[in-house]
């Protein structure tokens, strides 16, 4: 799988990967901007212009009117927040691209931002935020980034609070547009079946509207000052307990990223892995456990989520550390086998993921909006194999550690003292 990366003399940059056995193409513009470019007075902007784009823009001022051309086309289209990035797309049939080049280049540099649009959405939004509120499993992502990264940007909620959403105005969505929405902050992929050289001409045609930038974003770097175990508790009456155990990890770029991944799958990769056979196999604590990765550009975490059972989830916790503790002290340690699984369950997922063009422009825009170079499916693959046992451990040992845990829980629990009684 091939790409290719361009700066335009317009100053956007263009990345392409054609895929030429497909009838069908995604284009997406991705905006270099998200929630950690907030602080607690605006903080939902970046997600709440994202819906504001959907409203209306200059050719088509309602949503309606987008929606109908969209539909028209038979494609399908939606947008994200991350903390990092904003994005918007279309996918569609291959002959359809310069449709899709018009209406999103209209949508994102001529949204309408009608007031009334404005303060509608407001309900939607606060019924979103209430929404994921009551919805624990999703919810517990937030509570364990607010105390991972608290002092930072990065632990405010993408969709913001309902009051710093209920006191947005129509002027706080133009200068914040101004601030970020330049040519020199966005990235244009097409990837699917297309011409290359179309999609150059159809990027200077549809984005030389784009202003130019006159503020380049400032590096944003986290700094921590944490020294021993800390845990949050939300409390919340419910059946179950949730929980995000974790330690504080490092960035997109990290050179030896694919050994920490790595440990991930091996602790809590799959339904063969460690903490799935002994937390719900062999005690049956809990229905869903596993562990993962979470990275930005010069921070991240390796966490284990789990739902628990509310009677035994300090039980739980002391087992789902213990395990993450025998990998640090080298008393389990890692089989050539289980690693070799590992790799391949790694190598397998990334490899079905990348049979859709939308997990596609995420592998390679990803990388080319944070990382210093782009790398292919197969020298990730190659990465992936050259990681060695003693890696795994090293990496082990040195996050898994006092001064780097983290204990996220919601559910019925008055106070989290059982808790930090396992931590210490």
């Amino acid at each position: 799988m091939q790409y290719s990366k361009k700066v335009l003399e317009n100053g956007l940059t263009l990345l392409t990967v054609p895929m030429s056995n497909l009838s069908s193409v995604t284009l997406t513009v991705w905006v270099k901007t998200g929630s950690r470019n907030e602080n607690e007075k605006n903080n939902g902007i970046s997600h709440f212009l994202e819906h504001m784009v959907f409203k209306g823009s200059k050719k088509r001022p309602t949503a309606k009117a987008i929606s109908e051309v969209v539909d028209g086309i038979g494609g399908e289209f939606n947008a994200s927040t991350s903390k990092d990035y904003t994005n918007f797309y279309i996918k569609c049939r291959s002959e359809d691209l310069e449709t899709a080049f018009d209406v999103l280049s209209d949508m994102v540099i001529n949204p309408i931002l009608k007031i009334e649009e404005i303060e509608r959405e407001k309900g939607t939004i606060i019924e979103e935020i209430r929404m994921y509120e009551d919805t624990p499993m999703m919810k517990i992502g937030d509570v364990f980034e607010e105390l991972i990264y608290k002092g930072s940007s990065l632990a405010l909620d993408i969709a913001g609070t309902e009051k710093s959403v209920s006191n947005m105005s129509k002027n706080d969505f133009l200068s914040y547009k101004k601030m970020y929405y330049f040519r020199e902050n966005i990235t244009i992929s097409v990837v699917g079946g297309f011409d290359e050289k179309k999609a150059m001409i159809l990027s200077e045609k549809y984005f030389s509207q784009m202003p130019n930038g006159k503020k380049v974003n400032a590096k944003l770097e986290f700094k921590t000052s944490q020294a021993k175990p800390q845990i949050k508790l939300h409390s919340k009456k419910k059946e179950q307990t949730h929980i995000i155990l974790g330690y504080l990890a490092d960035g997109k770029n990290y050179k030896n990223k694919y050994a920490q991944t790595l440990l991930a799958t091996v602790l809590g990769g799959g339904m063969s892995s460690r903490l799935f056979l002994e937390v719900r196999e062999r005690r049956g604590l809990a229905y869903s456990v596993k562990t993962s990765m979470d990275r930005y550009e010069d921070i991240g975490y390796i966490g284990t989520y789990a739902g628990l059972d509310v009677k035994k989830a300090s039980d739980a916790v002391k087992i789902i550390l213990d395990e993450h503790y025998k990998l640090a002290n080298s008393e389990k340690r890692i089989s050539n086998s289980e690693l070799q699984k590992a790799k391949e369950f790694l190598k397998g997922h990334l490899a079905l993921a990348l049979e859709d063009t939308r997990d596609v422009t995420s592998f390679f825009t990803d990388q080319a909006l944070f990382s210093p170079e782009i790398m292919t499916p197969s020298e990730v693959f190659k990465k992936i194999d050259q990681v060695k046992i003693e890696e795994v451990l090293f990496e082990a040992k040195r996050l898994f550690v006092p001064e780097r845990l983290n204990l996220a829980i919601i559910g019925p629990y008055e106070n989290e003292k059982d808790f930090a009684t396992i931590l210490k």
